[in-house]
């Protein structure tokens, strides 16, 4: 059976590449960064490179980078890191109803702690409106969290135009980028945001693996005490080989990233055009005009995804029900249900992510297969009735 991988938003393979740049430091370069003899020193300037190949993708300073164990870490860091060092009493805090669970469930915690938190809401296709942000402001407003794009529509915010209204109020803004930051140019300093997460697997690096920007001047409390690693804001002995991998994956990024955001688009407007469109029994949720090129996520009536998902994976065709970090949950997507698309659509929904070990005879037969099997699936449902 030749499989077919589409779950590429979930985790991308790790890119031959940079295992190589990370092979020596999981073998001969096995030296704590902390150390001053050679090999502590190996490590250390391989840390640092890696920084530089961050910093340098998102065009901010080296000093400004944080590595953490992936995007959520990332997410926890920059908002209870903000909110610890500067509001430790309380304040009104503002996010969205589309976003990741790292974000919202350390919102809903935040709320138990007297924080005041605002969620908004979100229009059909699961953008927010600036405007909103705006009017949801308040005097002791501290912090805004808005994703740049979403992990299972991959609807894009508005986030510049976010980004200007808090940078007019002296709010800190922070971005979840973990999806955008592999298929769009994501620049905090020219947008405004003051703390903005990415992660590695996203990216063709290795798992367990982010970085959170802090813009200079904002301040930020470590969540964990011990040594002084990673400009006091995460103690414990560097992660040498995932953090050379992550860096390894950003600078091949840089370099690749219109080409894959190119060759995504092509397969994502294919499938939409011969499944979606094709089909009254399919729908679109989200938009094709402002997400990213690489997640389609659709609906088909009166099919529960789980049977469809089993049974194309039974196909080696790889897809997924919307995020990986909410697999296995009996409700609906929180995603669908804040964009108010009707349970018996969201109960259907699929999420298919393209990456760079697609092509589009590949997708042409995803297209074949899915048709046939709810066809199928349907037909054995009308049986049974």
């Amino acid at each position: 059976m030749d499989r077919i991988y589409l779950d590429y938003a979930a985790a991308a393979p790790l890119d031959p590449r940079v295992l190589a740049k990370m092979m020596p430091y999981l073998t001969t370069e096995y030296g704590n960064p902390s150390s001053l003899h050679f090999w502590g020193q190996q490590a250390r300037a391989a840390v640092q490179k890696a920084r530089e190949q961050i910093a340098h993708c998102l065009d901010v300073n080296s000093s400004d980078i944080v590595f953490t164990s992936g995007g959520t870490e990332a997410d926890n860091l920059a908002i209870l890191g903000y909110l610890r060092a500067n509001y430790p009493h309380g304040g009104h805090l503002i996010t969205t109803a589309v976003e990741h669970q790292a974000v919202l469930n350390t919102f809903h915690s935040l709320s138990e702690y007297g924080y005041d938190v605002t969620v908004l809401p979100v229009d059909a296709v699961g953008r927010i409106c600036p405007e909103d942000v705006e009017a949801a402001l308040r005097d002791d407003t501290v912090l805004v969290s808005v994703m740049y794009a979403n992990n299972e529509t991959g609807t894009i915010q508005p986030i510049k135009e976010i980004g200007e209204i808090t940078y007019a109020k002296d709010i800190a803004f922070h971005v979840d980028a973990v999806q955008a930051f592999g298929y769009l140019p994501v620049f905090p300093g020219k947008e405004h945001i003051d703390l903005l997460s990415v992660c590695s697997h996203k990216i063709y690096g290795p798992k367990g693996m982010g970085a959170l920007y802090i813009r200079r001047g904002i301040k930020v409390a470590s969540e964990a005490h011990g040594g002084p690693q990673e400009h006091n804001l995460r103690a414990g002995t560097e992660n040498v080989a995932g953090i050379v991998g992550l860096g390894a994956a950003a600078a091949v990024l840089e370099i690749e990233r219109q080409e894959r955001y190119d060759n995504a688009a092509v397969l994502k407007k294919y499938m939409y055009r011969h499944l979606i469109a094709a089909n009254n029994n399919f729908r679109l949720n989200g938009t094709m005009e402002h997400a990213l090129p690489n997640i389609l996520d659709f609906s088909i009536a009166g099919i529960d995804n789980a049977i469809l998902l089993i049974a194309l994976d039974m196909q080696g065709i790889a897809v997924s029900a919307g995020s990986a970090c909410e697999a296995g949950a009996v409700e609906p997507s929180h995603v669908l249900q804040a964009m108010k698309i009707a349970d018996a659509w969201a109960k259907g929904s699929i999420r298919v992510s393209f990456g760079t070990g697609n092509n589009i005879e590949q997708i042409k037969s995803v297209v074949t297969a899915i048709k046939q099997t709810v066809d199928d699936i349907m037909r054995k449902e009308k049986i049974c009735e």
